[in-house]
């Protein structure tokens, strides 16, 4: 005998169930045709609500079967990424003005100089030569004036001389007008000679400035970043300045960006920018954008422009004062187009297809394990995450991955 508390078995649960059926379906026989469509469209919707209870009161999501991200607060801007290459504010090509062989060179790679401090010198030993003959043939004619000058005062003596004796019929006219002659040649000879002495100082300050020349002299404050002439080597100034060094101005530093045309209509002066250098790509680097050149960077270069990609410079200043920064380095360059601070954001892969009224939806999963789709307005994107203006609330989990039958 089986006990009371004892539960059935599963095919006494069976037989009772297959019995009842068999009733039921005895009974639903025995009435008429319009009774029959009537219980069977009622036992169809008894059914499908079942199903839908079982559903929601039963079946649970797997939350383990999504990859969810919960919407956070943060900072999001959209930016133009592209290269350039570093270079100093302020360079000069230091060069001589005169020939000769460079003597000696004062400073080394990498001094730090003042504006006016001596850099090198060139033999001076021709300039100073021909300095001293300009010297002294402006001495000589000086002299030469000196003489003039005497000669012409004698000249006017003689002339005044035969004026009184001519009034008085002690000479004749003749003598006069010879008298008056000597006078004016004189004369022109001392405006000649004031002119040749005018020259000859031209020629003598040339010859000092040449001789200064020698001296080469910093134009300006910085590093030497490069020297171009060593010592004992002979520059020849004939036609164009030989350089003898170069320096530069590493306080403040330029990067030039290389922009393609698809972005350079969004490039504008004013807009803030960073960039990083390969060895530290944790820091980063902060300036303005300064000048957007409007032709392209080869533009300048003579024949014919090869077919291919057009790139734009657009260059900006940035402090340098640990001179970390050097010289041709390789800047990952971020101009900042618009930018948000502490607003919500989701990853660009858990929006749907865009509306018709611009929103997106996103799957959002409840607490509970329930899925639900909002629609929500997006502001600035930044090819991974976008700004969430409204349709959200932070803390929600969104779905990005995962369960897409579900």
């Amino acid at each position: 005998m089986k006990q009371l508390n004892q539960r059935p078995s599963i095919f006494e649960l069976l037989e009772k169930i297959s019995s009842v059926v068999k009733s039921t379906y005895v009974d639903f026989m025995s009435i008429n045709f319009v009774m029959r469509i009537i219980l069977a469209c009622v036992f169809l919707t008894a059914f499908f609500l079942a199903v839908a209870l079982v559903r929601y009161f039963v079946i649970k999501v797997d939350p383990s079967a999504y990859l969810t991200v919960k919407v956070v607060r943060g900072d999001i801007e959209n930016t133009v990424l592209t290269t350039g290459s570093i270079q100093a504010n302020q360079q000069v090509d230091v060069g001589a003005q005169v020939s000769g062989q460079l003597k000696s060179l004062k400073v080394r790679l990498g001094d730090h100089v003042e504006k006016g401090q001596l850099l090198a010198e060139i033999d001076p030993l021709l300039s100073q030569k021909a300095y001293q003959s300009a010297a002294a043939s402006m001495e000589s004619l000086e002299a030469q004036r000196l003489a003039v000058s005497a000669s012409l005062q004698q000249a006017k003596l003689a002339y005044e001389r035969q004026q009184k004796m001519f009034n008085t019929s002690a000479t004749s006219r003749q003598e006069v007008e010879i008298a008056k002659a000597q006078l004016q040649v004189q004369s022109a000879n001392l405006a000649s000679f004031d002119a040749q002495i005018k020259q000859a100082e031209t020629q003598v300050d040339t010859a000092r400035a040449n001789l200064d020349y020698t001296k080469i002299i910093a134009p300006m404050s910085g590093e030497v970043v490069a020297i171009v002439t060593q010592e004992g080597q002979t520059v020849v100034a004939s036609q164009q300045a030989p350089v003898i060094l170069k320096l530069a101005n590493l306080d403040i530093m330029t990067v030039k960006a290389l922009v393609s045309e698809a972005d350079v209509i969004h490039v504008q002066k004013g807009q803030s920018c960073y960039f990083t250098i390969l060895g530290d790509n944790a820091e980063r680097h902060l300036g303005k954008v300064s000048t957007v050149e409007p032709a392209p960077q080869d533009f300048s270069e003579p024949g014919p422009k090869v077919a291919g990609p057009v790139y734009y410079n657009a260059l900006f200043n940035t402090l340098n004062e640990d001179h970390r920064l050097r010289i041709g380095m390789t800047a990952q360059v971020a101009v900042v187009l618009n930018e948000a601070r502490n607003v919500l954001i989701v990853p660009l892969s858990s929006l749907g297809a865009v509306n018709a009224d611009g929103r997106y939806p996103v799957r959002v999963l409840g607490k509970t394990g329930l899925i639900s789709t909002k629609m929500i307005k997006v502001g600035i994107n930044d090819s991974v995450s976008v700004e969430v203006i409204d349709g959200v609330t932070e803390e929600d989990e969104v779905i990005t991955q995962g369960g897409a039958g579900n």
